[in-house]
């Protein structure tokens, strides 16, 4: 089937690729941040345990738009394990065991995603696709004042 809404097919899968990047990077940071809110301990644990649920929730839920906005531009989302791990930039593992390390971790996770975003928000600047910036924009937000509380969690 055709699609016509003013991207070219070459256009739309440019886009997708860096959209499915964007979902990569928050799949894999809201498994470690999973990851680490089931593992964290010390005297900061219920504090910690909260806000890394907080985080791993609105990232879950993010997910979905994200790959929605993949498939509306006419490709298929990522739809394995191996698939994910290979566009993303930020890596999925959650072995840091120390409550500092962890957040530490989850920050440089956010502000790479932070990255992954404004590449795709330039790609979208460049072929005119307000639609996925809609999309796009609100995560950067998200994603720099997550990692504004990590860093000040941090002192």
């Amino acid at each position: 089937m055709t699609i016509s809404m003013g991207m070219d097919q070459a256009q739309r899968e440019t886009m997708a690729e860096a959209v499915a990047k964007v979902l990569a990077d928050t799949y894999a940071l809201y498994f470690k941040t999973h990851a680490y809110h089931w593992n964290v301990t010390g005297p900061r644990f219920h504090d910690l345990h909260l806000l890394f649920e907080t985080q791993y929730n609105e990232m879950w839920v993010a997910t979905d738009e994200i790959a929605e906005r993949v498939r509306a531009l006419g490709v298929m989302a990522p739809n394995s394990y191996g698939a994910m791990d290979a566009l993303a930039t930020v890596k999925s593992d959650g072995s840091k065991t120390d409550a500092n390390d962890m957040v530490a971790d989850m920050l440089a996770g956010h502000e790479q995603l932070a990255a992954t975003i404004r590449s795709a928000l330039r790609k979208a600047g460049e072929l005119g696709d307000e639609a996925t910036a809609d999309v796009l924009t609100p995560r950067l937000s998200v994603h720099e004042k997550m990692a504004w509380m990590l860093r000040s969690t941090l002192g």
